[in-house]
């Protein structure tokens, strides 16, 4: 999250990707940074135990949120 709040602050979007076991950590980092409003996308946890294959699988369903957050600097669709 460090890097990312670095990079957002320097006005470039910045696409922060955690798995389900980090999300509590990632936003109390975030919200410790002074970056409340900066959300993460969230893949399923684990990753380590993947293939190379799988984890680009898991790429390729969070894609449209990396591209969101790029964009408009939400993660999820508003509601």
């Amino acid at each position: 999250m460090h890097d990312t709040v670095m990079l957002e602050s320097k006005g470039l979007p910045t696409a922060a990707i955690v798995t389900t076991e980090f999300v509590l950590e990632a936003e109390t980092q975030r919200d410790a940074l002074g970056m409340g409003g900066l959300e993460p996308v969230v893949i399923a946890h684990p990753l380590s135990s993947l293939t190379d294959e799988e984890i680009g699988q898991r790429i390729d369903q969070v894609l449209p949120q990396i591209e969101r957050v790029w964009l408009t600097g939400q993660a999820s669709p508003r509601k």
